[in-house]
């Protein structure tokens, strides 16, 4: 019995032998653990090309399944092809009258997915100078314009839970929307050196039931949860902490205003971290938060409307339809937290192909393969490459596993490394 007529009556596969390189990838499949696993599965599909688009493996690779993660391929592509890898988000900060003596400082957000602490310590500084070279050592308050989204975002498949996965979007946050707090004896401390305690954080870390059921010595990183005055709160008191550390003081006033005609330019800042080494992260560690700003900074300057749920949806319907000319696929949110999301094997594939130019921008999750992954109940997903050196030659072969069913721990990995370990 030759290998075809083997792995039609023993695997039911599909497979197109086209080349001899594809003879060899194939030729010791029945040998394939992780593989004969796969082919007894019912949900789910697989798809393997060459760099140029020759068909190594394919299975189910048209049929529509629910992404997760693998969904961030897609939002960083997009925002790559539409900004650049060096692009840098910026975040604007304005004087306003306040009365006789002291200015009010306006802050008007765009987005920027990675104002983290050290970022917010470096923007003091830089505030701190300015402020000193025009005589003004007082601040009135902090005054946030947050209207380049929509107010009140919620996309469709985010939980309402204080994990850190599921901090919601603002156009102004300070560490993805993220608290980290110790308990003491004595109450609550940042959880980090380069973070100062605030009365926002204390207050909404007494009210997480983890911290009320222990005496002390518990660390936990949480979401600033679904109150937006609370979340931006807390982004002008961590910035007011800061700058009094450079030495300007800073009244309590909070408030929400939009930037005046007469308001003046203080500074804009461009976050020191690029496009790139913004989305490394988010593919690393798979971060939520970064997805969705990146989903609605993009939309927001596509449509030039304050940013929402649905403009991200429809942005993403336009712009996936234009470049790739798909029919059937649905793409509701950039992190691919919704159940709704639906793409194929193949058509990750095509974006996939696209990102070629920054697959370097994938964790090497396995020996020589680099890849993104996705979890959802019931859902395991892998996309990405399987490298290769041939002849002194570099060689990359993208691939896409989805499984819409309850799988082992760790089983795609295991599937992709016996893939890859077929290419030698």
């Amino acid at each position: 019995m030759n290998i075809v007529t083997l792995l039609s009556t023993v695997f039911c596969l599909s497979l197109s032998l086209t080349a001899s390189a594809n003879e060899a990838f194939s030729s010791a499949l029945d040998e394939g653990m992780q593989l004969r696993y796969f082919n007894q599965l019912q949900h789910a599909g697989l798809f393997v090309t060459t760099e140029q688009g020759g068909v190594l493996y394919q299975k189910n690779h048209q049929q529509a399944f629910i992404p997760a993660s693998t969904t961030k391929l897609i939002t960083a592509l997009l925002a790559l092809q539409h900004w650049g890898a060096d692009y840098r988000f910026k975040t604007e900060f304005y004087l306003t009258e306040a009365g006789q003596y002291s200015p009010m400082l306006l802050v008007k957000g765009y987005g920027d997915p990675f104002l983290v602490s050290e970022e917010l310590a470096f923007v003091a500084k830089q505030l701190a100078q300015r402020l000193q070279q025009q005589g003004i050592s007082r601040l009135a308050g902090i005054q946030l314009d947050t209207g380049y989204y929509k107010g009140g975002i919620k996309f469709s498949g985010a939980s309402q839970t204080d994990n850190p996965y599921d901090a919601v979007s603002s156009a102004l946050a300070a560490n993805f929307n993220t608290l980290y707090v110790q308990k003491t004896a004595e109450g609550f401390i940042s959880g980090e050196l380069q973070t100062p305690i605030t009365p926002t954080a204390t207050f909404l870390a007494g009210k997480i039931q983890a911290f009320t059921q222990t005496k002390s010595g518990l660390k936990k990183r949480i979401n600033l949860g679904q109150n937006e005055v609370l979340a931006q709160r807390y982004f002008a008191e961590l910035l007011a902490a800061f700058l009094r550390q450079e030495g300007v003081n800073v009244d309590q006033g909070v408030e929400r205003a939009s930037v005046p005609e007469n308001a003046v330019l203080l500074y804009e800042h461009r976050n020191r971290q690029v496009l790139s080494e913004v989305i490394r992260p988010m593919m690393k560690y798979s971060t939520n938060f970064i997805a969705n700003q990146l989903a609605l900074n993009l939309s927001r300057e596509i449509t030039g409307v304050p940013a929402s749920a649905e403009t991200v949806a429809s942005v993403y319907q336009q712009q996936l339809t234009e470049q790739f000319g798909w029919q059937d696929f649905t793409v509701k949110e950039g992190a691919g937290l919704s159940r709704e999301n639906r793409l194929s094997p193949e058509q990750l594939i095509d974006v996939l192909h696209a990102f070629e130019p920054w697959r370097d921008l994938l964790p090497e999750i396995e020996s020589n393969v680099y890849a993104k992954s996705g979890t959802l109940l019931g859902v395991s997903t892998l996309a990405g490459y399987l490298y290769r050196e041939e002849s002194n030659q570099k060689k990359w072969y993208p691939f896409a596993v989805m499984i819409n069913q309850k799988v082992p721990f760790r089983y795609r990995n295991k599937l992709a490394q016996e893939l890859s370990e077929r290419l030698k």
